[in-house]
């Protein structure tokens, strides 16, 4: 789907407002809780839930959304009947937020029947802000600027491949070790999609849980740069498919020519 100009213009406006919303408490003091599943937790985090829910609510009444904030309220049954949805996370990388390293970011994917259309990402502390539709490209807009983005094809070695700062682990360092030529990079959340879109990444693994949210819009503007999201058995991601809001394992690839079977 081509994302109309109001859309897609409506939406980069409500990333900004909630890159905003989370700089105001970035700013200052902030307590950190834990969720359920020992993920933190702060006001940036609400705050930003806020604004991309009423945003999307106003601009796009027809279209549920799925936060992770309040995806615990949504059942089952219900969102598995929404051949269209957002998928939200309003501050990827609390861990980085809290950290205070810049590397975290706002991510909005629009999912229709299962694949993702349309994403934005936006990194509060820089402004930068990514966007995409597969087959109609990808964009870094930067103040007033944007330029197109493509993924580094064909990739040869040196391979910089993204690790996680808050994630890495022996699978990771194994398939590093497979791959030989390497140049690892670390970096938070979301912008490990970004970085390969825009060529300055050629690889990012992923080995244990991330959810839905935490891809969908990567998925769609690394998509739109050439790039491709597979399992390790070679299927597209694919979103509120399954009864768990889960992802398993993954790999993204700026150049999909790799030899990535190989490496798995």
């Amino acid at each position: 789907m081509l994302v109309a100009e109001r859309i897609r213009e409506g939406v980069i406006a409500i990333a900004r407002e909630a890159a905003d919303a989370i700089l105001h408490v970035y700013a200052g003091e902030f307590s950190v809780e834990h969720k359920d599943d020992a993920s933190p937790l702060t006001a940036a985090d609400l705050a930003a839930h806020r604004c991309i829910v009423e945003g999307l609510a106003a601009l796009t009444p027809e279209i549920p959304v799925l936060s992770e904030e309040s995806a615990h309220t949504v059942p089952l049954a219900l969102r598995r009947q929404w051949p269209r949805l957002w998928v939200v996370d309003p501050l990827d990388g609390t861990r980085e937020f809290v950290k205070r390293n810049g590397e975290f970011t706002v991510n909005i994917a629009l999912v229709e029947d299962g694949i993702a259309t349309f994403g934005v990402i936006q990194q509060p502390v820089t402004s930068a802000l990514w966007h995409g539709a597969p087959g109609h490209g990808a964009w870094l807009r930067e103040g007033t600027s944007e330029r197109a983005l493509h993924a580094r094809r064909p990739a040869h070695a040196p391979l910089r491949v993204a690790a996680s700062r808050s994630h890495r682990d022996g699978r990771t360092e194994a398939l590093m070790a497979r791959i030989g030529d390497t140049e690892p990079v670390a970096l938070g959340s979301s912008l490990k999609f970004c970085w390969l879109a825009e060529g300055r990444m050629d690889v990012y693994p992923r080995f244990g849980p991330t959810s839905e949210w935490d891809t969908a819009a990567g998925q769609a503007i690394l998509e739109s740069a050439g790039g491709l999201v597979v399992d390790p058995r070679g299927r597209p991601f694919r979103y509120n498919r399954r009864d768990t809001l889960l992802n398993g394992d993954f790999i993204a690839l700026g150049d999909p020519a790799l030899p990535w079977k190989d490496w798995l």
